[in-house]
């Protein structure tokens, strides 16, 4: 077990997600959230809120980690950023009924959720989610933020750009290549590369939109 607490900031659904997961880890004595909604919002599932994002900054203690509980995959790699820049440890929460290689790197503030798997060879940029059940096969390579929804499994050799969405229960057929903030719909099937900020649904996967920022 760890020394100090666990600072979840982000008191949604997900963050019930979070707290599960790290309670399920048994890392840390205590989990704390803060959230912009305190104190209007008082509770996450049976977790106090402790007050403000501004509140765990100043509430931090020597040995605590922080954890950014946040979905939008911008909001949470600038707070990430912000946390570390304050001298913050940030931690990385992996349910233990999840499978993690120990050829697979994480980096800091992922989440990797109950009955996930994570195989040898790939990497998970900060800030990056695999939801429940989801799965990634050898040699992904995840840049910043990429979220990868319940149910969803990624073939070997993927590649995603930073902050793109991968909906639940799709698939990824294996060597593709997937943009910058492009959003996968659910239970689509990805045969073909989509390129950044591009909206793909459907079996086989079809561009929705017109790619933009």
């Amino acid at each position: 077990m760890k020394k100090g607490r666990l600072l979840i900031l982000g008191a949604s659904g997900h963050g019930k997600v979070v707290g599960d997961c790290a309670r399920a880890a048994g890392l840390w004595p205590e989990l704390v959230f803060f959230d912009d909604r305190w104190p209007d919002l008082n509770t996450c599932g049976p977790w106090p809120v402790s007050g403000t994002g501004e509140s765990l900054m100043s509430q931090a203690r020597q040995g605590d980690h922080a954890f950014v509980a946040i979905g939008h995959a911008e909001t949470r790699l600038k707070l990430l950023q912000r946390m570390a820049s304050a001298g913050l440890e940030i931690a990385t929460v992996i349910h233990p009924s999840a499978v993690v290689s120990d050829g697979a790197v994480l980096e800091a503030g992922c989440l990797v959720a109950a009955g996930a798997v994570v195989n040898i060879g790939t990497r998970l940029g900060p800030g990056c989610i695999v939801n429940t059940g989801a799965t990634v096969d050898h040699d992904c390579i995840l840049d910043a933020g990429v979220h990868v929804c319940p149910g969803a499994h990624l073939a070997g050799n993927v590649r995603i750009g930073r902050g793109a969405w991968v909906g639940i229960g799709s698939a990824v057929s294996q060597g593709i290549r997937i943009g910058q903030g492009a959003l996968v719909g659910a239970g689509s099937a990805v045969v073909d590369g989509v390129e950044d900020w591009q909206t793909v649904a459907g079996v086989p996967a079809r561009p929705l939109n017109e790619k933009k920022p």
